[in-house]
């Protein structure tokens, strides 16, 4: 009964990775992977300041930032100059949306809003010409609390909603999606 213990692990150990081996992929798209999902022949990434078509000044540069930080610290590449880089990320703010969700029924006062902030976007290989990803109408929204109790102001949301946008648009920048 011992002799055959070492035997009987071994067949599940095996038996385990013959059952792991087809949710292995190498691409997040076609099942499991255990590879970053980055493409590993791009090393660097220029990413210009967004151009802002909104009456919502200052948002360009503060995206801009949000998306440079989210890429160092969650992608291999580094951050170059344009003329430099393997690849550009080039985007637009398009707009921008304030909605009330909800209000005191004894004062009117605004008691939750929701900010929108929608962009445009195309990531460029530079040394093939080749648009890797593309998105119109992308958009993230955060809410807040102007209502005295709290008094959480407009930028508050928009910066919610810039970092949710950042965050969504470094993951969209995987290989193969």
């Amino acid at each position: 009964m011992i002799g055959c213990m070492p035997s009987a692990i071994c067949t599940l150990i095996i038996s385990a990775i013959l059952l792991l081996i087809p949710g292995c992929a190498s691409t997040p798209n076609q099942g499991y992977a255990f590879d970053s999902g980055f493409d590993e022949s791009i090393r660097t990434i220029a990413v210009p300041i967004f151009r802002n078509e909104t009456t919502s000044r200052g948002l360009e540069v503060q995206l801009t930032e949000a998306v440079q930080k989210q890429l160092q610290q969650r992608t291999p590449w580094r951050l170059s100059s344009t003329d430099r880089a393997d690849t550009t990320l080039v985007g637009v703010i398009t707009g921008t949306q304030l909605s009330v969700l909800s209000d005191d029924p004894q004062t009117g006062l605004v008691q939750e809003q929701a900010v929108r902030i929608t962009i445009r976007f195309e990531w460029r290989d530079n040394r093939s010409g080749e648009v890797l990803v593309a998105r119109d109408g992308y958009s993230a929204s955060a809410v807040f609390s102007p209502s005295r109790g709290v008094g959480d102001r407009l930028e508050m949301g928009q910066r919610n909603a810039i970092d949710e946008l950042a965050s969504d648009l470094v993951s969209d920048l995987r290989s193969s999606w």
